[in-house]
């Protein structure tokens, strides 16, 4: 940055480029002539009384080093992630070369039940920034049905499932609600505890429910595991268990 003012002198205004160093150095050596007050000096140098006696303050205190420009950049940053993560993490990924910020922050959860563990997106960018992963383009999902969904129009005719959203338990375990509807009375057929999304979990619950209430007509779900998949028609095991049954 540098600051233009008019040199006065000649009949023409002639304009002077003068860097902010030099006009402080100016300020403050006028200052020390006490030729003119301290206020009318602000006047003539087009800056603050509260700005000028910092400029003041700062050259008696350090001389001319005191009114060099200083870096507005805060000396802490109580945000930022601490080196002792940092190590903890990189030497984990080290461990397991195959595991990204999600599955790293869930080995350091169950190893630091005492601590705050970072954010996966904190973990991620640590990561990246030590060269150990690269951004991936996200794949678009794909929708497998766009046609009209199924009015419910008697029991047992359209079933809801879904999960809720994961949450930790007391003792720091996993749990993954699964729940079952019936759309038309708006029973909750089942809600279910489990300890993850597998096929294996979720079919077990499917059992039992079928065994008691009998078969829906329709299940309505989201594209998410374990309900669906890439894979041909967007089927998963679960899905072709399904329509093997008749649904």
């Amino acid at each position: 940055m540098e600051v233009i003012y008019p040199e006065i002198g000649s009949g023409s205004m002639a304009w002077k480029k003068v860097l902010p160093m030099e006009e402080r150095a100016r300020f403050v050596l006028e200052v020390e002539k006490a030729e003119m007050s301290v206020a009318e000096l602000c006047r003539r140098y087009g800056v603050s009384r509260k700005t000028g006696y910092k400029w003041i303050r700062r050259y008696r205190a350090e001389g001319l080093d005191g009114i060099r420009e200083r870096s507005s950049r805060p000396h802490t940053c109580p945000h930022k992630t601490n080196q002792d993560w940092e190590t903890r993490i990189i030497t984990e990924r080290v461990k397991h070369s195959s595991w990204g910020p999600k599955k790293t922050r869930e080995l350091l959860f169950r190893s630091s039940l005492e601590e705050k563990v970072p954010a996966a997106s904190t973990i991620g960018d640590i990561l990246r920034r030590a060269g150990l992963v690269s951004r991936h383009r996200r794949r678009s999902r794909k929708t497998y049905y766009s046609g009209p969904l199924t009015e419910a129009m008697y029991p047992n005719h359209v079933w809801a499932v879904d999960y809720k959203g994961w949450f930790r338990t007391g003792d720091g375990k996993r749990c993954e609600p699964l729940t079952i509807s019936d759309l038309y009375s708006r029973y909750v057929v089942e809600v279910r505890a489990l300890p993850d999304q597998s096929y294996e979990q979720a079919r077990g619950v499917f059992e039992r429910v079928f065994e008691e209430y009998g078969l829906p007509e329709i299940i309505r779900s989201d594209n998410g595991g374990p309900f669906a998949s890439r894979g041909a028609g967007g089927l998963s095991r679960l899905s072709v268990w399904w329509v093997l049954l008749g649904l």
